[in-house]
Formats: structure tokens, C-alpha cells, sequence
């Protein structure tokens, strides 16, 4: 009945990275095959920079969640109703952006949680149980266990307050938009300064220091993603649809334009 099985958060679970992958341009379920069979462990579904709709979203979601690639959607800050909205469409996860505060983190969790941990609203027919009848109960212990939520900590504040962002209950992730937190620091660009390695190491601490994970995105640099990853990132996004596209079709062309 369904498919309850959230991988991101179980490779989380196994101390492993969960790898995943930017949905910006893609409007079609074969997305979610698509990355699957390219081993990366969860979507990106990005709301907050993107024209997809809603009813994209859940039909990309659901298709991933059949598939065993977790759908988990970023939304624009601070618009719980469509992020309640992609939840019940079939998403596995939220990203909420732009949370600087502890009051922020458990704003977060009031609405993208069921109760007793939250008070999102109950509701039946979800896709999560192919839309068959089951007890508000049992929905709101399970579909909390498999929901994974993600908090970004873009700004200097948010890494100041990161010890207590990550104490909250039903946080998950704690997620460094790592070129909003340079620009914040007056260093756009420079996502290798030491003061933005610092910021990260400092996140890291604070996200082992109370059980929860953290993690990065927004690094092409595959050799700075590793590194960062070796200073306990473990939620990654490994790029996205837009970029492997170009960078694919690039060399490609470069490829055969190329004098014999």
C-alpha cells in the first residue's frame, strides 16, 4: 500500500550521504527514472527559483516516491501553504528557505508537522497511501516518520543560532545555502574563504551536536563539495537539471568542433 520508504533520509539514518539532485527545468515523471538510475537519492523539486506548478510537483513526486528517489520540494520563505499543498500531493520532504532563528525553526515544524509533534491539518485520500481510506492517527505516526524537513541557514544570523535551530523538534536538516550565506558575509563568490569554511564547520557542529544532519548546495565545484562533505556535510545537492544540461551539452559541442 503505497510507498512509505523516504531514501534520503534513511541514507541519513545509515550515516551515508544522500545525494540528490536539482528538478529546475524538467516537467515530466521521467525525471524521477531518470535520476534514479543515476544513483542520486532524492529531487530537488525547486519552487522557490523556477516556474513549476503545483500540479508538476505532485505528479513529479509521485512518480518519485514509486520510483525510491525521495520527491522533496523547496518552497519560496515562508509560504506554508504551498508547502502543506506539495506535502499532501505526494512530496517526502520540505526545504523551507531563509530561517535565521529558532522562532523561525519552530514556526516551521507548527506547520509541516502532524500533530502531536505539529498541528498541520489532517487529511484523507493521500497518495503516500495510494489514496486508499487509513486513521488520522496512524497517518500523522507515519507520514511524520517518512517526512523529512529542512531548514536553510542562509545568513550570518542563521549560523549564530544554528545550536539552537537544531535543538528543535522535527527538524531535521540543517542546509547551508552556501552562496546567500557568502553574500551575507560580504563575500560573494567566495565559497572557500575561510570564514565561509568556518560557517560551515560551525553548522556541522552545532547539526551532530543535538542528532540532526547537515548539509550544502549550490557548489559546482566538485573538488570544494568534497571537501566540505569531509567536514560532515551529508545532505548534498550534487547539481541540477539546468546544469548538467548545459555542461553536457558544452562539451559536447566543444567536442566535435574540435580541429582533427
Amino acid at each position: 500500500m503505497g510507498n512509505m520508504n523516504n531514501r534520503a533520509l534513511e541514507r541519513l539514518k545509515n550515516g551515508e550521504i544522500a545525494l540528490g539532485v536539482g528538478v529546475r527545468l524538467a516537467r515530466s515523471v521521467e525525471i524521477a527514472k531518470m535520476m534514479r538510475a543515476s544513483d542520486f537519492d532524492w529531487l530537488f523539486i525547486d519552487l522557490e527559483h523556477g516556474s513549476l506548478s503545483l500540479e508538476t510537483v505532485s505528479q513529479i513526486s509521485i512518480a518519485a516516491a514509486d520510483n525510491n528517489i525521495a520527491p522533496i520540494v523547496r518552497v519560496p520563505t515562508g509560504q506554508w501553504d504551498i508547502a502543506s499543498r506539495a506535502l499532501d500531493g505526494g512530496a517526502l520532504g520540505i526545504v523551507m528557505p531563509h530561517i535565521d532563528t529558532v522562532e523561525d525553526a519552530r514556526e516551521a515544524v507548527h506547520h509541516l508537522r502532524f500533530p502531536p509533534v505539529g498541528q498541520r491539518a489532517t487529511l484523507g485520500g493521500l497518495p503516500h497511501y495510494d489514496y486508499l481510506r487509513v486513521k488520522a492517527d496512524q497517518v500523522a505516526d507515519e507520514v511524520n516518520a517518512v517526512t523529512l524537513i529542512s531548514v536553510m541557514i542562509e545568513s550570518p544570523l542563521a549560523v549564530e543560532n544554528a545550536g539552537r535551530i537544531a535543538a528543535v523538534d522535527g527538524i531535521d536538516v540543517l542546509f547551508i545555502g552556501v552562496n546567500d550565506l557568502a553574500q551575507g558575509m560580504g563575500l560573494s563568490g567566495q565559497l572557500d574563504h575561510p570564514r565561509v569554511v568556518d560557517a560551515v564547520a560551525e553548522v556541522a557542529r552545532a547539526a551532530s551536536a543535538h542528532g540532526k544532519y547537515a548539509g550544502i548546495g549550490g557548489i559546482g565545484d566538485e573538488a570544494l563539495l568534497r571537501r566540505y562533505i569531509g567536514m560532515g556535510m551529508r545532505f548534498i545537492l550534487g547539481g541540477n537539471d539546468f546544469s548538467f544540461m548545459m555542461q553536457a551539452a558544452t562539451q559536447r559541442a566543444e567536442n566535435l568542433r574540435a580541429p582533427d
